[in-house]
């Protein structure tokens, strides 16, 4: 990089604001310049637009002039640097304007007008006026110690402590002297995720204020070299591989060197070098996913080709070929390279090219056949398989998620764990999470509907099982209410099934108020059986809770899934209205108190039912949903780009007329106008999924209308809110709103 980008680096770091000036209209520019080792790169806001975070392309800096280009948008910045003020010309499609920046703290996401005022929040969480046993807190502060991770040789368990203030630090716990220490201290953002990478090394990851460009970071188990690893500003790294083999060293992927495209790098755990070990090259078809076998070596790589289809291409005699070509819906994919083999190209497949449902096959990548199909399951697709390092990467186990999860047993040294544990816990569900590297120790996790979660520690030499901790141990399991699988008909005659969690002390005959809670994603995600601290909440004050795996959720096949593709906010929305209409047939819901609440793609289905059908919802509550697709597809993260095709088969494609009137139809900021009952909107400001615009247009649009609606944006939060005060400020406030909009009278005091 040039001299003088280094000498001036202090100088132009930070954020430039000005406004441009163009046919009697002024549109304020935001360009935020971070230094980096190479240089700089930069961003563009446009608050008018709620456009934040727009990745440019270059930034020059030489001699006090900089020099800024991107060629999607097809500008370019050309200003001198004068003190804190750049002075120059913005030049975009070959039209010149004069702009001038000043240095300026950035600010806050959105439109800061809009939020309601924290007392007023607090106003509407005192509206739950009843005397309950559990308040929010025991059901979402966050647990004391949770996140148990065992280490390889079984000396230490690793895990997360809260503080008194709801902080949650990173600890170790000697197994044999039960002695406690601090690892790592929280500081202003959370520690997202840890792992052992060696018996004396732990990685972890962190963010800032929830944008999701996740850095990993090491630190001794002394706590002694504790570094970012991966020091990249506006970066977002993945670790995709842990080299058993090769201890000081993993695998990640990152979008480095293209905001759009994550590359695969071995990084060193203790010094942080990185080594590139694939380029996507301009032109190529962009990359979904790399596998490497347990040395570290790449074998197999699937690409995005047209858009929506995949292709596996396997590396054979040192030139990458396609395998398999799979379109949209279908699945082909590596579960891992099968080391107990005397042939190199066999691999664990999971794949539904052959029926409806995903199964796990033995397949030879070379000779691109099927050896054999070594498990499958008629109703429900096959979800993951384990194996055992020490005895020659045996298959331990499969499993798959039914009405209830369910493990089984392959070999006999697994057979015989298995029973053990169930001996042990019954009908509990119960999962070896963790184990040391010679297997002679097994960490188990037990949970239920009743049971947020239990961890023990099975020593099988001395065939002991000891408890390690009981998460919110506060919850009695007898108060708790039991969640019951469901299934029902669409309209048009798809089997659906679902979950309906009833208060614990329910009566036959009782119609409560219904919450109506879609899930998120929406394609491949489902709702699964156990406990639910939303669900168990919602009971504790009356109100029964509806989950629906409508088409297009996962686990049920891909015609099941395919048949949701283009019908989001359609026929998928029927599905919940089927589900809402069942649950009230069977005498357990009243169809006056039904409300819908959601985050994410359940957030839109929040905004869409009250629109599509509002009579059906006596309120809602958004929860980072998306409120106008058109936005929505206009504002997705750089590393989303690659799957711009698959977004608009899943959802609709704007460029396609038939499917931008449709669009337009189930935009739900479009349609404010039917909305005809409470909305509470609740929004994460760095949301880097569903930007911040998302939530505001449907605020501001309401309250233009007369509308009051409560206003809940936390400037800490990204796509959910991860910190505790924040959970339990939504959560006081939602119940509040649910307590005003769905009973009649002061609630009384309900068990549980």
């Amino acid at each position: 990089m040039l001299l003088g980008a280094s000498l001036k680096a202090q100088e132009l770091k930070g954020s430039y604001s000005g406004d441009l000036e163009v046919q009697g209209m002024q549109m304020e520019l935001v360009f935020n310049f971070i230094s980096t080792e190479d240089g700089y790169t930069a961003t563009l806001d446009v608050p008018a637009q709620g456009a934040s975070g727009i990745e440019l392309d270059s930034v020059v800096l030489q001699d006090d002039i900089v020099i800024v280009n991107s060629a999607k948008l097809q500008l370019t910045y050309t200003g001198k640097l004068v003190n804190d003020r750049l002075e120059g010309t913005y030049n975009q499609m070959g039209k010149e304007y004069p702009l001038i920046l000043e240095k300026t703290v950035k600010k806050k996401p959105g439109n800061t007008a809009l939020p309601s005022t924290q007392a007023e929040l607090d106003k509407l969480a005192a509206l739950e006026t009843g005397h309950y046993k559990y308040s929010v807190e025991d059901y979402f502060k966050t647990p004391e110690a949770f996140s148990f991770q065992l280490s390889p040789d079984g000396k230490y368990i690793a895990y997360m402590k809260r503080r008194d203030s709801g902080e949650r630090d990173l600890y170790l716990k000697e197994t044999a002297t039960q002695k406690e220490s601090l690892l790592k201290k929280q500081e202003e953002d959370l520690i997202r995720g840890f792992y052992w990478a060696t018996k004396n090394r732990i990685l972890y990851l962190q963010d800032k204020g929830g944008d999701e460009n996740y850095h990993v970071y090491g630190v001794d188990v002394n706590g002694e070299n504790d570094s970012d690893l991966t020091p990249f500003d506006g970066v977002r790294v993945n670790i995709i591989a842990k080299l058993k083999e090769e201890e000081e060293h993993v695998i990640v992927q990152m979008n480095k060197d293209n905001p759009r495209q994550e590359e695969p790098y071995r990084l060193n755990i203790n010094t942080g070098a990185v080594t590139k070990l694939y380029t996507v090259k301009e032109g190529d078809a962009p990359v979904a996913a790399y596998n490497f076998d347990r040395k570290g070596n790449l074998r197999a790589i699937t690409r995005v080709v047209d858009g929506v289809n995949t292709e596996l291409i396997y590396k054979i005699d040192g030139e990458f070929q396609r395998v398999k070509l799979s379109e949209f819906g279908d699945s082909f994919g590596i579960s891992s390279f099968n080391p107990n083999t005397e042939n190199p190209d066999d691999a664990y497949i999971v794949s539904n090219l052959e029926g409806d449902k995903t199964e796990i096959q033995l397949y030879d990548l070379k000779k691109n056949e099927k050896i054999k199909t070594v498990f499958s399951n008629d109703t429900f697709d096959v979800s993951g398989m384990s194996l055992s390092r020490k005895r020659d990467f045996e298959i331990d186990y499969f499993r798959y998620t039914g009405e209830k999860t369910v493990i089984v047993p392959v070999s006999e040294t697994y057979k015989k764990i298995h029973t053990r544990l169930k001996k042990e816990f019954g009908e509990k569900q119960f999962f070896t999470v963790g184990k040391t590297d010679d297997e002679t120790q097994y960490m188990v996790a037990v949970t239920s509907d009743k049971i947020i979660g239990e961890y023990y520690l099975y020593d099988v030499a001395k065939d002991e099982v000891k408890l390690l901790y009981k998460l919110l141990p506060h919850l009695n399991s007898e108060d708790m209410a039991s969640m019951k699988p469901i299934s029902f008909k669409s309209r048009d005659g798809l089997n659906i099934h679902g979950y309906i969690t009833l208060p614990e002390n329910y009566k036959n005959g009782e119609r409560l108020p219904l919450i109506v809670n879609p899930h998120g994603g929406p394609q491949g995600l489902r709702d699964n059986w156990g406990f639910n601290p939303e669900a168990q909440l919602f009971a504790s004050r009356g109100y029964a809770t509806l989950h629906v795996n409508f088409r297009v959720s996962g686990g049920y096949g891909k015609e099941f899934l395919k048949a949701g593709f283009g019908e989001i906010g359609r026929k998928a929305m029927d599905d919940v209205e089927d589900g809402i209409d069942f649950v009230i047939d069977q005498g357990w819901v009243d169809k006056d108190k039904v409300a819908i609440y959601g985050g994410s793609h359940g957030g839109y289905a929040v905004l869409r039912g009250m629109t599509k059908t509002p009579e059906k919802y006596a309120c809602g509550v958004d929860y980072v949903g998306v409120s106008n697709l058109n936005t929505f597809m206009e504002t997705i993260p750089p590393y989303w780009e690659k799957y711009r095709e698959m977004l608009y088969k899943i959802w609709y494609n704007p460029g396609i007329a038939e499917e931008k009137e449709i669009m337009d139809e189930i935009s739900p900021a479009l349609h404010v106008e039917k909305i005809k009952n409470p909305l509470f909107v609740v929004q994460g400001a760095n949301d880097p999924r569903v930007n911040i615009d998302e939530a505001d247009q449907i605020v501001k649009s309401l309250r233009e209308r007369g509308v009051e609606v409560p206003y809940m944006v936390k400037y800490d939060e990204g796509h959910g809110f991860a910190k505790e005060e924040n959970r339990l400020d939504l959560y006081r406030a939602m119940m509040g709103f649910f307590a005003e909009h769905l009973k009649d009278k002061k609630p009384e005091a309900i068990k549980g």
